[in-house]
């Protein structure tokens, strides 16, 4: 660039007549000249830039003293965008060494010994803020630092941010970083202090540093979707507590169930509980959608294992399988293997182990995981036996049922005394009951057999009376001692139960004669030992063929319930 010439720059520091802190002599007029004459006299002789022209210290959104708009404030959508570009410009604009500045200053005073030609339209006075008194405009601390944010004036170290062709160079000046950091305090007055002026962050985003230092410089914050991440990683680093904060807030608004497991991710990488706290939550509540999410197959192993491990998931266990296959065949790819059955259980390790294979009906494992050839034939053949025969095997996978809720389970037992004998004939026990307040019913406690221990086949249901639809149900079995106590009998899934609707909760048993209840309660009223939070059951008389099972006596003695 020749020495003083200005065009292809962006507007920048007036180095046309040296004066206090190496900006223009201080004028209150100047004359505007046409721009064939290439510049403007001013009252001292000094050449001016071109009639108009913004003044280039001015901030955004400031206008000359003719009511002329020089910039526009920064909207929602675009202000990371137009804090990158004002980087490179002022990178740009910096670009130039000492040497040619001083050269540039020497040219402009000869310009202005010289004869000046006499213009030839009539001239224009017009009034240019000074650019050595721009403090004079700025009523307030804030606005007065807003000022010099990615600003040249004063700035005494500059940012090589980015790495690459991507490299901006960024001013900025160490007092105010250092009072709003406790790491660049240390980086420029700690005892290891760095007496560089140019430090690279090869690390960093532009557009994330300069949000960072938008908000140290004017407590502004300006992160959009796509730079969140980056200004929430830069934030961490140079500590900036009120920044991260500002960033995870931002996420938990924006958090969705197809972005889910991609901000899980990168909540655990950037140690953030609160915010992979809510990432799980909403996991749960939205298993299938966040599944089915393009991020998903992008997680690491330990955050799918962190998932599989949850009791709260809201899907069927055949799902969470298909869904596990899909992870298993792109981390394979990831880590350049080819998917064979073998290859897929080896990137699955811990998390297969994870999946509750007993969950499923026997339909859907012998659909999908028994012809997959990830199971060894020895676990297929134990979960066969453990869906078609009694006692049940032991089998290497949990059999717990998940419930999509946290908390302290809960149950309500409606009679008040136990008696025998309760015959079965292939007609279903049933009671109608509703209550109060939103549950979630995950099983019932049943009566056993009367002549010891022995085994039952049962199908529980939790039917919507006045639809007549099956909300949740089960084809399982369970093992008594032949005690007067109640058995559990889990569902799959925990099945949504709200308040001041009725319901019918269904056993079907296979088995020999067993004990039943009497002195049945009409109200059962479960009260919380650690919020008092009270859940009344009314129960009813379910019409139809019932097994003799009403509000007075009969089976289905309890149910098991979160809150």
């Amino acid at each position: 660039m020749a020495a003083g010439d200005n065009s292809g720059r962006p507007p920048c520091l007036n180095f046309s007549c040296p004066g206090p802190l190496g900006n223009s002599q201080p004028s209150n007029s100047v004359f505007s000249m046409p721009a064939s004459n290439g510049g403007a006299v001013g009252a001292g002789g000094g050449t001016q830039a071109a009639a108009r022209r913004p003044n280039p210290q001015l901030g955004p959104g400031a206008s000359d003293n003719n009511g002329v708009s020089t910039g526009a404030q920064p909207t929602a959508q675009n202000s990371l965008q137009q804090s990158a570009a004002a980087g490179a410009a002022a990178a740009g604009a910096m670009a130039a060494p000492a040497s040619n500045m001083a050269a540039a200053a020497a040219s402009n005073a000869n310009q202005a010994a010289a004869p000046t030609a006499t213009p030839a339209a009539a001239s224009v006075l017009v009034y240019r803020e000074p650019v050595y008194n721009w403090q004079a405009t700025k009523s307030t601390v804030k606005e007065r630092f807003a000022f010099l944010f990615n600003n040249e004036v004063l700035s005494d170290v500059h940012f090589l941010v980015g790495k690459g062709m991507g490299v901006q160079r960024i001013p900025a000046h160490r007092f105010v970083l250092a009072v709003g950091s406790a790491v660049f305090d240390a980086m420029f007055n700690g005892g290891m202090a760095t007496t560089s002026t140019e430090i690279e962050l090869p690390d960093v985003e532009p557009a994330a540093f300069l949000a960072l230092l938008k908000f140290l410089y004017s407590d502004e914050v300006q992160i959009g979707p796509e730079t969140v991440m980056t200004t929430l990683y830069t934030a961490k680093k140079y500590a900036v507590p009120a920044l991260e904060a500002h960033c995870v807030e931002f996420l938990k608004k924006n958090l969705r169930a197809d972005n889910a497991f991609m901000l899980l991710t990168q909540a655990r990488l950037f140690d953030e509980p609160q915010l992979a706290s809510l990432c799980l939550e909403n996991i749960d509540k939205n298993t299938g959608d966040a599944l089915a999410a393009e991020g998903f197959t992008d997680i690491d192993l330990d955050t799918l294992v962190a998932v599989l491990e949850r009791d709260t998931l809201g899907v069927r266990e055949v799902r969470l399988f298909s869904a596990a296959v899909r992870w298993a065949e792109a981390e394979a790819h990831r880590q350049q293997l080819q998917p064979t059955p073998e290859n897929k259980r080896k990137v699955l390790g811990k998390a297969l182990t994870l999946i509750r294979f007993p969950l499923m009906t026997i339909e859907e494992f012998a659909a999908g995981p028994a012809q997959s050839n990830i199971l060894s034939d020895r676990e297929v053949v134990s979960l066969f036996l453990h869906f078609t025969v009694n006692p049940k095997p032991r089998v290497d996978f949990i059999d717990r049922p998940r419930c999509c809720l946290r908390g302290k389970e809960c149950s309500i037992t409606r009679f008040g005394q136990v008696e025998s004998r309760w015959g079965y004939s292939g007609t279903s026990d049933r009671i109608r009951f509703s209550v109060n307040r939103r549950i979630f019913v995950v099983g019932f406690g049943l009566y056993g057999s009367i002549h010891g221990p022995t085994d039952y086949q049962v199908n529980i249901q939790i039917i919507h009376t006045d639809s007549n639809t099956v909300l949740g149900q089960n084809d399982t079995g369970f093992s008594c001692d032949g005690s007067a106590n109640t058995f559990r009998v889990m569902f799959k899934e925990p099945v949504e139960i709200l308040p001041n609707v009725n319901y019918t909760a269904c056993a079907t048993l296979k088995g020999p004669d067993s004990h039943y209840g009497t002195k049945g309660m009409r109200k059962v009223t479960h009260e919380s030992s650690s919020t008092g939070t009270k859940t009344c059951f009314t129960f009813c008389y379910a019409a139809g063929n019932n097994n003799g099972t009403s509000v007075e006596d009969g089976q289905i003695p309890e149910v098991i319930f979160y809150t």
